[in-house]
């Protein structure tokens, strides 16, 4: 699962044949969540609410770079690092 982005102790994945909708992982202190990357929204898992907040807008900021990065995944090409939220 190569990591996209690190920020806040919290970390960013994504996982080669992924399932769709488009999502990302994000992990912090032993919570984990998928995040739909379209519309923000929670798929499954839980959060603590300020961490899930900076998560939400970094992926507000960066939406088309996940989008392409989801794409290159499902095309088994490499992906690219995502600025971290600073």
């Amino acid at each position: 699962m190569p990591e996209v982005s690190l920020f806040y102790g919290i970390r960013i994945t994504m996982y080669y044949e992924d399932h769709n909708p488009p999502h990302f992982h994000a992990e912090y202190n032993g919570y984990r969540v998928l995040i739909e990357i379209e519309n923000g929204t929670v798929l499954k898992g839980l959060f603590p609410f300020k961490q899930l907040k900076l998560v939400l807008a970094w992926n507000e900021i960066h939406k088309e770079e996940l989008l392409n990065n989801w794409k290159q995944m499902q095309e088994y090409e490499k992906i690219n690092s995502i600025e971290p939220l600073r």
